[in-house]
């Protein structure tokens, strides 16, 4: 009994170092009380592991190892304390056994044992847990228990031993099932006295020992974790850490330059508004001009439309005018307007000439599309280059507004 005890806390121990070594590389999720948990079914078959006390004769002569059979079916409920140590408790009911398997009563269950186990998975004890369980695992189980009989000549009650081994399977898409074989080896610690004749002590006694061999399979439940095994987080080295943090430094670095780059194109798109706004308002300050020329006098409309060097689009801020003379047609639905083009004298004479007359095109375009005026209410003609309208060369690149009702 020494020698069980001694290697259990062996083992203990070695597991309690492998896992600050573990502990080292990896964390297992936490482990909380309603993780981890397994329940299972097993049957089997035990025989004498030797031969005991014949009892017609007395005589140590009767059944022995495979001369006696008694047949088992058991409920296993256990919990994995830790990716190598658990605990398991296991319900056997012993039933229609043979009369040499020293089990033998009238009844149809001969006997039941309940025992406490303490589960030790080796697998994951001396090659380490990876994340989730091996296909193939050896897992070794020790423990005392408790057995009664049902027979009426003698004492019914015994603590029991048992230390086993499984070879288990795990399978399942999260390897959530695990068939195990196992033989186990029971043994009497305390036992019932009468035809077996066993003293009332803690002693192992080989003739109410016997080897079982069973086959089982269980059930893990699912964990706190979103799985039903444990799981592992990788604890990165400083190294690690250092390179990663570059990189999150890197990515800063780079998202402020993309973000000041972004500020100041923002800035200068609002500069631009600022100038196109003070454009048009010097625009709509300025007095209707009248040009003489030297047959009549011609009615300029005040609204003007200015436009960008080398540009005949219409910038946003510049529909305003079109707008009013828009207002001033649907006022007055006689009135039939010029739309002239002008480009500044920088430049070729011939594409000045092209200019001035897109320009004017792209302002009639606006009138009769954006704001329904009448096309035939509408001529435009190209100026080509001037330097008469204004001093400044910003302002004769325009469109401006003839009225030719009057």
């Amino acid at each position: 009994m020494k020698k069980i005890f001694a290697i259990i806390a062996a083992a203990m121990l070695t597991a309690k170092v492998h896992a600050q070594f573990t502990a080292q590389r990896t964390t297992v999720t936490a482990n909380r009380a309603g993780d981890n948990w397994y329940v299972g079914i097993n049957g089997g078959v035990a025989t004498p592991m030797v031969k005991f006390d014949n009892p017609a004769t007395g005589a140590t002569d009767w059944g022995g190892f495979m001369k006696g059979f008694a047949p088992s079916a058991g409920l296993r409920i256990g919990k994995n304390l830790t990716t190598v140590f658990g605990l398991a408790a296991d319900a056997k009911v012993i039933f229609e056994a043979d009369e040499k398997s020293g089990l033998k009563r009238k009844t149809f269950i001969d006997a039941t044992r309940v025992s406490l186990l303490g589960t030790f998975n080796l697998s994951n004890l001396f090659a380490g847990y990876n994340g989730e369980p091996r296909i193939f695992e050896v897992i070794a189980l020790a423990g005392p228990g408790w057995m009664h009989g049902f027979g009426s000549d003698v004492k019914e009650n015994a603590v029991v031993g048992t230390a086993a081994l499984d070879l288990a399977l795990n399978f399942g898409e999260e390897k959530q099932w695990q068939l195990y074989l196992e033989p186990a080896v029971n043994f009497m610690l305390l036992g019932w006295e009468g035809s077996r004749s066993i003293k009332n002590d803690f002693k192992f006694d080989q003739r109410c020992g016997s080897w079982q061999l069973s086959l089982g399979l269980n059930y893990k439940f699912m964990n706190s974790n979103g799985s039903h095994n444990f799981k592992v987080e990788k604890i990165r080295n400083q190294a690690e850490i250092d390179a990663l943090n570059a990189q999150i430094n890197n990515l800063r670095t780079e998202l402020g330059a993309q973000l000041s780059d972004a500020e100041a194109k923002l800035a200068e798109a609002q500069q631009a508004i600022s100038d196109l706004k003070a454009e048009l308002a010097a625009c709509q300050a300025r007095p209707v001009q009248t040009i003489v020329h030297e047959t009549k006098t011609e009615n300029i409309l005040q609204p003007m439309v200015i436009f960008r060097q080398g540009k005949s689009t219409i910038d946003p801020a510049q529909y305003a005018s079109i707008e009013m003379v828009a207002k001033y047609m649907r006022n007055h639905k006689d009135a039939k307007v010029i739309v002239r083009g002008f480009a500044s004298p920088e430049g070729n004479a011939e594409l000045n000439q092209k200019l001035s007359e897109a320009r004017a095109a792209s302002v009639k375009t606006a009138l009769v599309n954006r704001y329904k005026i009448a096309s035939e209410r509408i001529t435009v003609e190209g100026m080509g280059a001037t330097d008469k309208i204004s001093e400044e060369n910003d302002f004769n690149r325009v469109a401006m507004f003839i009225d030719t009702t009057k």
